[in-house]
């Protein structure tokens, strides 16, 4: 073999049970993959590619963050996670050895070799379908209740694990949801529901964990739609204070969706139809007997915890004969709870077992005179009570400040809350890795970077004593102002990080973004950071497809009087996104209008061109969603000139697509093609400016759309359809509700009328009017009502004129002209169905007026056609010739427009006509010429009805 193959093949280090290949990030025991930690994975590579040998602390921080300055703390945190990895602990013989104030030695046997084969790809090994957290602790005494919940798992949609709190729910939880990975088709989903205080967000909580990104009024029929077809497992942990809307939440997934099953932590059941209730015990505990040894107590869960826990703590604690009573007593005085036997494991480098009973007696018997709650409750916190009360006065501080978070944080984040006044970086850097070894403070290595968080029952407690102490105000101050720079910094690497990238970053900081912001307007607490905040929140709303809570929020800051505080910056990005949020949540609505428009005043007075873009964007889209097509066309003119002048690719991007559009209701085709195929044929551009808020829907979505209408217009029907089938799977997987709803109606169902596929149509329309309906879109429902009304009339069936016309008032109130015309003239071929001729001219002579007011005029020519229809149907004296006039009149505008759809259309009906009177030869040359013109769809209702006509006469193909 030769070296450059050698080199090519991954090295392999195999220890005890373990096989580390670095290379493909891989470690192995018992040849089942074992998931760690990035940095821990690193620092095991170092020692092992150097059994026995000193490695010092500088050369494995050098190689684990070859880029960043780190503190110590950082390698003894990393370092003791990696040593739980490897189940070190409770006499177990060790594989690294600390040499104190020196480093770190790899001291079990190593064999090394190359690994079988070339380096593999590890893209499966980076996306595993899950987002559980790596186990770093060894699991005692719940390995009957982890099968037992396995197998009811296997047998039931629902189970809930039950228990006080600290004993252990969430590791046995998340114990059976590791057995399930692998196993469940689309992947094992943890749902952390500790931080929310919202009980509406939890359908929000499961999509973001799901890896969904939606908006919608109704979240939770969004999640039911997206989870439909897929196998996967919910892991819903900490259910209790939210215990209501997560019963809902899961009984309405469990009854739409077939394949998923749901685990549940709390401290009571569901109570949700079919679900079992797993409850957790204590750890058991020996009896109070003389005589216990070591061997004997060893045999007892409780006490293996407390001793595995104390070796992590102090490598050299063991436990005697003379021990094992009094830890047994302090197990028993603890009640076997899994997270108060911890913490009381940790003290042993401060105190031997016997002193730390007698702490704990002190502490536990303070509630000797206590009423009310469960023994267990207040034994815990008791114990927490205990804990707090052994620190420093610096871990203590830290440790109240810390509280603040509402979920994780990293250790930058840390120092940035908790330093300051008399406490250095350096000293929260050391309080802070001395906190995570007393199991005060939980971690979780990332690819980041490792993460920090508060238990549940620990945060709650300290927040207690942040209140006691006076310093909430403060602690608050310190969070909002930390979170503003996360926010900001968050907005600048949105536009240079690829979006997985950024969600893994910051998603989960949302939680403490949500609770800075309400403190910042809680009472006035700080105004002007209130605004500062909430500006810089906008690109975190835009990333996670949170467009309802951008609108409340900036509202509100809106609504406040802040003059004082008010900066033009801030005020021109407040303004925007309400324009922004507001047109695409609650249609075009004239305050969309007046909040765009202060936008762009200002940013025309401060030279801001990047946001003059986004506001001539914003005020583009209003116009064509108002029908006021001529002045979208012109401020998407507007948007190419400074978009060309500052070189904004991207910005050029939306003018074409806003062009495209405005062009192709203006009946300019050709030129509409152009500016959508610019689009449609060219990747999108990346990136996107922080400042500002877009919330737009993508452009080579709606490209799509805007371009299978103009293909279908100016004669290619099959790539009509075929486009409007992309545009729809492209909408169908943003899993975004305005722009499905846009893509069926506007385009799919559109489309399919045109082409006469009624089938499809009636299957789309009521896909559409069910789902427009169940997240509360009732201007799409409207709309999907008029489609439903031509449906009727293409089909020949009774024309439902009460439900029509209210859905055309309720489209008129909301500010929608956007095809208007359209269905103004659909209702007057319904009056004509239903023998109202007077009401059928009135509405189709609306329409027209309309088209041409508003400059709608791409449907004048089939207008103008159902004008004809209306006139022959009449049958007046002189109407065959003021019928034919009318279709005169419609193909001009036809050809005007290059609409040879609508041509062929009109000259079916000329045909017709003039056959009824005896024939008429240029009626039939012009028919013969348009159909001659076609070069595919020749199974389409129309080029069929033309193709019938044609060969009757001998003219035909």
């Amino acid at each position: 073999m030769t070296d450059e193959l050698v080199q090519r093949r991954p090295r392999s280090f195999a220890f005890g049970p373990f096989v580390l290949v670095p290379e493909r990030q891989l470690l192995l025991k018992d040849e089942a993959p074992v998931r760690i930690g990035g940095r821990a994975l690193d620092l095991l590579t170092v020692l092992v590619e150097r059994p026995g040998e000193l490695v010092s602390k500088r050369e494995l921080l050098s190689r684990a963050w070859p880029s960043t300055v780190v503190e110590e703390a950082n390698l003894k945190v990393n370092m003791a996670a990696l040593r739980r990895v490897l189940g070190e602990g409770s006499g177990a013989e060790p594989y690294i050895a600390t040499v104190v104030g020196r480093g770190y030695r790899f001291v079990a046997p190593v064999q090394f070799s190359y690994a079988a084969g070339p380096l593999a790809d590890t893209a499966a090994a980076s996306s595993p379908g899950h987002n559980l957290p790596v186990g770093i602790v060894r699991i005692v005494g719940r390995a009957d209740a982890i099968d037992a919940v396995g197998r009811e798992l296997a047998e039931s949609r629902l189970v809930s694990i039950v228990g006080p709190g600290g004993i252990g729910k969430t590791t046995v939880a998340l114990a059976v949801a590791e057995r399930a990975v692998g196993s469940c088709r689309n992947g094992v989903w943890l749902v952390d529901l500790a931080p929310l205080k919202d009980p509406s967000l939890v359908p929000n909580a499961v999509a973001t964990a799901v890896g969904l990104a939606a908006h919608s009024a109704n979240m939770l029929a969004t999640l039911c739609a997206f989870l439909r077809g897929r196998e996967m497992l919910l892991v819903l942990d900490s259910c209790e204070h939210l215990v209501e809307s997560a019963a809902v939440c899961a009984s309405r997934i469990l009854a739409d969706v077939e394949g998923v099953k749901i685990l549940a932590t709390s401290r009571e059941p569901l109570r949700v139809k079919g679900e079992r209730v797993r409850r957790l015990a204590a750890l058991g505990t020996p009896p109070q007997t003389r005589g216990l040894t070591a061997d004997e107590a060893l045999r007892f869960p409780a006490i293996e915890l407390f001793v595995d826990r104390a070796t992590q703590r102090l490598e050299s604690f063991r436990l005697d004969d003379a021990g094992a009573p009094v830890v047994a007593q302090i197990c028993r005085r603890l009640d076997g709870l899994a997270l108060a036997i911890e913490l009381a494991a940790t003290r042993v480098d401060a105190f031997d077992v016997v002193e730390l009973l007698a702490q704990l007696d002190d502490r536990l018997g303070l509630l000797a005179g206590h009423r009310g709650g469960v023994e267990r409750h207040r034994t815990l916190a008791a114990t927490i009570d205990w804990s707090y009360a052994l620190l420093s006065d610096s871990e203590r501080t830290i440790m109240r400040r810390l509280a603040i978070f509402a979920g994780g944080f990293s250790l930058a984040s840390a120092c940035a809350v908790a330093d300051g006044e008399g406490l250095s970086r350096a000293q929260v850097v050391e309080d802070v890795a001395s906190l995570v070894a007393k199991s005060l403070l939980a971690t979780e290595p990332r690819d980041v970077g490792m993460e920090y968080r508060l238990l549940d029952t620990t945060r709650a407690y300290v927040l207690e004593r942040l209140a006691v102490a006076g310093e909430t105000a403060d602690a608050r101050l310190r969070h909002a102002r930390h979170l503003l720079d996360l926010a900001r910094q968050a907005g600048a690497d949105a536009g240079a990080l690829p979006r997985d990238e950024w969600l893994g970053r910051y998603a989960a900081r949302i939680d403490d973004l949500r609770s800075a912001l309400a403190w910042t307007f809680d009472g006035m607490a700080d105004v002007a950071l209130g605004l500062a905040l909430t500006v810089a929140a906008i690109p975190f709303w835009e990333q996670l497809s949170l467009l309802e809570e951008c609108r409340v929020a900036v509202a509100l800051a809106l609504k406040r009087r802040f003059d004082a505080h008010r900066d033009e910056r801030q005020a021109r990005a407040l303004w925007l996104a309400l324009g922004a949020s507001l047109l695409y949540t609650r249609g075009p609505l004239p305050e969309v209008k007046s909040a765009l428009t202060k936008a762009l005043e200002i940013a025309e007075r401060t030279n801001d061109a990047g946001s003059q873009l986004e506001c001539l964007r914003g005020l583009s889209e209003y116009e064509l969603w108002s029908g006021n097509t001529r002045a979208a066309l012109s401020a998407s003119d507007a948007m190419r000139s400074i978009a060309a002048a500052s070189g904004d690719a991207k910005a050029v991007e939306n003018a074409d697509a806003q062009a495209g559009s405005a062009l192709r209701y203006l009946g300019d085709l050709a030129a509409s093609q152009r500016h959508l195929e610019r689009i449609v044929e060219h990747p999108p551009c990346r990136g996107w400016r922080s400042a500002a808020s877009r919330f737009e829907f993508d452009q080579h979505l709606a490209a799509r759309g805007s371009l299978a209408s103009v293909l279908w217009l100016r004669g290619f029907p099959d790539q009509a359809v075929a486009m409007a089938a992309r545009q729809r799977e492209e909408a169908e997987a943003s899993h975004h509700a305005v722009p499905l709803c846009s893509a069926i109606i506007h385009t799919t169902v559109g489309i399919a009328l045109f082409v006469g596929d009624l089938d499809d149509a009636d299957r789309l329309l009521r896909f559409i009017e069910h789902y427009a309906t169940e997240h509360r879109l009732t201007v799409w429902r409207a709309m999907a009502t008029c489609m439903r009304g031509r449906w009727l009339l293409d089909r020949g069936e009774p024309f439902q004129l009460v439900p029509f016309r209210e859905a055309v008032a309720e489209l008129y109130d909301h500010g929608l002209r956007m095809r208007y015309p359209s269905y103004l003239a659909n209702l007057g071929e319904g009056l004509a169905q239903l023998g109202d001729i007077d009401g059928a001219h009135a509405s189709i002579d609306r329409a027209l007026a309309l088209s041409q007011s508003s400059g709608q005029v791409w449907g004048m020519s089939e207008i103008l056609r159902m004008k004809g229809n209306l006139l022959r149907l009449e049958g007046k004296p002189g109407s065959l010739h003021d019928a034919a006039d009318r279709y005169a009149e419609s193909l001009r505008w036809a050809r005007e427009q290059g609409a040879l759809s609508w041509e062929l259309r009109t000259a079916v009906s000329l045909v017709e006509l003039w056959r009824e009177a005896g024939g008429n030869a240029q009626a039939e040359a012009i028919l013969s010429d348009a159909w001659r013109r076609f070069e595919e769809g020749y199974e389409t209702r129309d080029l069929r009805r033309a193709r019938t006509l044609l060969t009757d006469i001998g003219s035909g193909p």
